[in-house]
């Protein structure tokens, strides 16, 4: 046939074709596929995808693409990155859907960083180490050896751990390496505080001292107390010496000349822990900046302004039973804006700046389950029997770890959290090094630690 012709022909056939109802249609085409020869058979396998299946991916503008992909879940996006190339790009491209999928993992999220690979390759090291910690395999274990009786005090700080015994020293160990930097002799240490210089311990004998690590002399004696000291804190600033003793006091001391400035009287019980502390929000009672005393026995927590004078007055008296039928443990968490304390209720949070109960948290079979830190998304708590991450954002435990039957202690010094800065967020970073300490009953430290990401 002329093409001519078979033009002509071509247009009568899809005007009466166009005319046809649906069924007739198909007959049709099914009359005009069983004539196709091999060559007419290929044609029509070759481009019946690309008549049927639109990208619509590749169609829409990318502003519009992005709208869509924001409503799918990660998971789904990362299947539909093996697609194509092309939807692997656009997908890829899309910064906010990353990000927004690393916080609801709880990862720290840096806006200022617009790469959106970036955000996608935080995405699925998150990923991992959030399976990790469902799977209870985030963490690793290690040990400290060189105490040759009971390690009471710990304190962690900057990758260095400070243990305090009563076989009459205290020692300086590098976690990552497990090797003790420093070891000198000291007095009974129920509990030790530590910078570059110097080293601050409590005693059972009643005192407190400050030593040098350098040379291991004792530099101050702090004598003052009729009973054990169990928690002490200080400011160079502020040439301020704070410390909490079984004698149910406060004391207050210059740092620098070992001169106690002040008694703070009012609790009734032992004072198990002194926190002191800069104020991050504004009330009525004190202004950001200001320096804050946190001091805690069984049943209250006490609030004192210290940074204004040295003879204050308490602020506030916080507790979570008026009749004293419940305890508070101690553990106190203070981060300037808020405190919290676990209770056998459960867990307490006041706002620093109105002092009212913001929540309780309550997990299955909290009775035994005391606090060791607590940030904006995760908490880490702790039992006899294994060490607990919770999502706070949902109250639900996320993971756990098996720990030692360790050594228990009522007042709590004898174990400890690690690095906390992860507790605010996780960011790739900062889930490295320590997570918790607890002294053992055959002397040595038991160490919890991130397992590298691999």
């Amino acid at each position: 046939m002329e093409k001519k012709d078979f033009e002509a022909w071509l247009d009568n056939i899809s005007i009466t074709f166009l005319s046809l109802t649906d069924l007739q249609k198909n007959e049709t085409l099914d009359h005009l596929i069983s004539l196709s020869g091999a060559v007419q058979l290929r044609h029509l396998s070759n481009n019946l995808e690309i008549l049927l299946k639109r990208d619509f991916l590749k169609l829409l503008p990318l502003e519009l693409s992005f709208y869509l992909l924001k409503w799918l879940d990660p998971q789904t996006l990362l299947t539909c990155c093996l697609v194509s190339k092309q939807w692997n790009k656009v997908i890829s491209a899309c910064t906010e859907v990353w990000q927004t999928a690393c916080k609801n993992l709880g990862w720290q999220i840096d806006d200022s960083v617009q790469d959106p690979l970036h955000w996608k390759k935080v995405y699925l090291k998150a990923i991992l180490r959030m399976k990790q910690l469902k799977d209870h395999e985030a963490f690793e274990t290690s040990s400290l050896i060189g105490h040759s009786a009971r390690v009471y005090a710990l304190y962690y700080k900057d990758g260095l751990l400070c243990t305090g015994s009563d076989d009459l020293s205290a020692k300086l160990w590098d976690v990552s390496t497990g090797q003790c930097i420093y070891g000198i002799q000291t007095h009974t240490c129920a509990a030790v505080k530590f910078d570059e210089q110097k080293l601050v311990t409590g005693s059972f004998d009643n005192t407190v001292a400050c030593w040098e690590w350098s040379s291991g002399a004792k530099t101050q004696h702090f004598r003052g107390h009729t009973g054990a000291v169990f928690s002490v804190d200080y400011n160079d600033d502020l040439d301020i010496l704070v410390s909490g003793s079984a004698d149910f006091t406060v004391k207050v001391w210059a740092l620098s000349t070992g001169t106690c400035l002040n008694t703070l009287t009012g609790h009734t019980e032992w004072v198990t822990k002194v926190v002191l502390q800069k104020c991050k929000v504004k009330s009525l009672m004190h202004s950001p900046g200001d320096y804050i005393l946190l001091s805690a026995d069984k049943y209250e927590i006490k609030i004192w302004p210290i940074g204004r004078e040295i003879n204050c007055k308490c602020l506030k008296t916080l507790s979570v039973s008026e009749d004293r039928s419940i305890s508070l443990q101690p553990r106190l968490h203070f981060d300037g804006k808020y405190i919290v304390c676990s209770s056998a209720l459960g867990l307490y949070q006041w706002d620093f700046a109105s002092y009212d109960i913001l929540r309780v948290i309550k997990p299955p079979d909290f009775s035994n389950v005391s606090l060791l830190g607590f940030g904006e998304i995760f908490a880490l708590l702790f039992d006899n029997r294994y060490l607990y991450i919770m999502d706070l954002r949902t109250e639900k435990l996320i993971s756990r770890w098996p720990l030692p039957e360790y050594r228990k202690s009522k007042r709590g010094s004898s174990f400890l959290a690690g690095e906390t800065s992860w507790l605010n967020g996780l960011n790739g970073q900062n889930d490295m090094g320590l997570v918790f300490a607890t002294s053992m009953p055959d002397h040595s430290i038991h160490l919890v630690l991130w397992k590298e990401h691999g």
